[in-house]
């Protein structure tokens, strides 16, 4: 049953593309030419810079004690948009926008479990004091 319902979804999605690029074409015209090059053009540049971004992400996210697995779910959440507008379609580049216009919750991010301040104090020995004078 699984197998049947993903089968559906991998026949039915390209299927759907189709029918609305031709209800559109029929629409709109050669117009639709322009539209679908420059979708696949800000594609291809939102799967490089992500690609470019996503290590200074986890970079950053490792130094400031926040969770790494939600810095990797924002970027792969451009790179799945960049890819949806590489893909010829209008209801692909739809889905894309959404993706692309979710807001970034920042405020979210929990912060590493390891933040407790442990207070002690210190006192600094030099070597020369330790060994016996003769």
């Amino acid at each position: 049953m699984r197998t049947l319902l993903i089968l559906l979804i991998l026949l039915g999605f390209p299927a759907l593309e189709i029918y609305v690029l031709a209800k559109l074409a029929g629409t709109i015209g050669w117009w639709l030419v322009p539209w679908l090059l420059s979708s696949a053009v800000v594609g291809g540049w939102l799967v490089r810079e992500a690609g470019a971004r996503v290590p200074l992400q986890l970079f950053a996210a490792l130094q400031s004690g926040h969770s790494l697995g939600f810095s990797m779910l924002i970027g792969f959440r451009t790179v799945l948009a960049g890819l949806l507008l590489i893909f010829p379609g209008v209801v692909s580049d739809f889905l894309a926008l959404i993706l692309l216009l979710l807001p970034h919750p920042k405020n979210v991010m929990p912060t590493a479990a390891n933040d407790d301040v442990i207070d002690g104090e210190w006192t600094q020995v030099n070597e020369h004091d330790k060994l016996p004078r003769k």
